[in-house]
């Protein structure tokens, strides 16, 4: 099939118009952003971040009002180890160039985070410019309307680790579509994919099982080309990248698995339990502690969450194995936990965080509106619950394994098995949450799964575009 050459006047639509928007939500007044529930400080410490008022009361930190300025400080030592901390150092870099040598403009962080999916973007429409005419206007419009949408670009303007997750997971999919898409992939190119994956990877420790994931779809890759380096490349990255997922989760630090593990047992197993004593007992633990059953490790409690008691009777005892196991052995209890799940699945915004400055006299926790067709429409008319996804998810495989089979060459049955992968992806983080966390602030904890669920239903959307345009064409191929 010979490829378009040139930027095309759909794709240069398509990024003016993304361009615009990022302009109009995160950079013209009133300003679009995400308050902080408690989670900023770990990046601050690693990046060189203060506030600039340090007497600032707690109401003015947290939850209601989006801070726009920081006060620019020193590296720390030590810190957050996430992939998430190279990419705010360079927007504090960008920001002594732009704004300002000693107060940090959280815009500066929305430049960067703007480009990279900007280039997401440019990725997934260079690589389908074969396209017919109406099915890459039906994929810019995708592109600007679901994946411009506040809901996903309103995290720009934050210090939340959601964005690193963001982007390159469409970067990592479009790249894989790209080198599927190749008849003579560079290995230029299979390169920007891993690196892509190993930064959506390591963006937070919940994206563990990902690496992994990520990891067997690129040995697929494998047979795409015979030279020995190619091979190695494809070897030596996958290794990587399955290995550093695991170590992610082996090496997280203790506190943060002591924090989940709280979570997932008192605010999650047990919430809502009509038996807490026997469910602790079934796991192993004193059913003393059934007194904490519904709370969360960030509220004072019956039992302080650092007691010296807890991690005899608690911390030491229990595992995600044995949660694993209490699911499996109830799995009406699961069943009802993946449907709270479901019902905090099709929300994209934090809408408990406010998004504007204080300064701009709206209600504390007030949520703008700018650009939020999308987010409004999936949460407001999308059915939020397991008896839509369940026949959505089974349908969109049917379709896949008959496009996979359809497909006449190994870069056709990858490019379907990357939308596969999508989709397992988003099951793993729909699972996470319950299985690792509990119910503790599921929308957000289900960010990664609600992007998923969007490459799902915009795939699907354009399927039938390409379709239907294919059918009126005469066009067989795909």
């Amino acid at each position: 099939m010979r490829r378009a050459s040139g930027i095309s006047p759909v794709s240069l639509g398509t990024m003016a118009a993304a361009v615009a928007v990022f302009i109009y939500v995160l950079f013209v007044k009133p300003i679009v952003g995400i308050a902080d529930n408690g989670d900023f400080l770990r990046i601050m410490t690693s990046v060189g971040l203060d506030y600039l008022d340090p007497n600032l009361l707690y109401e003015d930190k947290y939850f209601g009002h989006f801070i726009r300025e920081f006060k620019l400080v020193p590296l720390g030592i030590g810190g957050y180890a996430s992939t998430q901390v190279p990419f705010v150092i360079l927007a504090t870099w960008l920001n002594r160039l732009v704004f300002s040598t000693t107060v940090f403009d959280m815009r500066s962080m929305a430049i960067v985070y703007s480009a990279l999916l900007l280039a997401a973007f440019g990725v997934m429409m260079r690589y389908h410019r074969a396209w017919p005419l109406i099915a890459r206007i039906a994929l810019g419009l995708v592109l600007v309307f679901m994946f411009a949408d506040v809901g996903y670009i309103g995290y720009f303007n934050s210090l939340f680790g959601e964005p690193i997750s963001y982007v390159f997971l469409l970067l990592t999919v479009g790249l894989a579509l790209g080198l599927s898409s190749s008849e003579h992939p560079t290995r230029r190119l299979l390169i920007l994919f891993f690196v892509c994956a190993i930064l959506l990877t390591g963006s937070k420790v919940q994206n563990a099982p990902v690496g992994v994931l990520i990891a067997l779809l690129g040995l697929r890759f494998l047979r795409m080309r015979s030279d020995g380096a190619w091979r190695k490349t494809v070897i030596g990255f996958s290794a990587f990248l399955a290995i550093g997922s695991l170590a992610m989760y082996v090496l997280a630090p203790k506190q943060l698995k002591e924090i989940n593990m709280y979570q997932t047992v008192f605010y999650g197993v047990l919430k809502d339990s009509p038996t807490p004593e026997q469910d602790l007992e079934e796991l192993g633990i004193p059913k003393e502690l059934a007194v904490l059953a519904g709370t969360n490790f960030f509220e004072e409690t019956a039992i302080p969450q650092r007691d010296p008691v807890m991690y005899e009777k608690f911390y030491d005892r229990i595992s995600h194995g044995k949660i694993a196991l209490f699911y499996l052995k109830h799995p009406g209890r699961l069943m009802a936990k993946l449907e709270v799940a479901a019902q905090n699945g099709m929300t994209i915004r934090p809408y408990y965080l406010g998004t504007y400055e204080k300064g701009e006299g709206m209600s504390r926790g007030a949520v703008s509106a700018k650009f939020d067709w999308w987010s409004e429409w999936k949460k407001n008319v999308l059915p939020n619950t397991l008896w839509f996804l369940i026949p959505f998810c089974l349908v969109y495989y049917a379709v896949i394994a008959l496009e996979r089979r359809r497909a006449a060459s190994l870069g056709g049955k990858i490019y379907t098995e990357t939308f596969a992968l999508v989709g397992l992806v988003g099951l793993i983080s729909f699972l996470i949450p319950i299985i690792g966390d509990g119910e503790a602030d599921l929308s957000k904890h289900l960010f990664l799964f609600n992007v998923c669920f969007d490459i799902m239903f915009a795939s699907s959307v354009l399927w039938i575009v390409y379709r239907l345009v294919g059918l009126a064409g005469g066009r067989t191929s795909r």
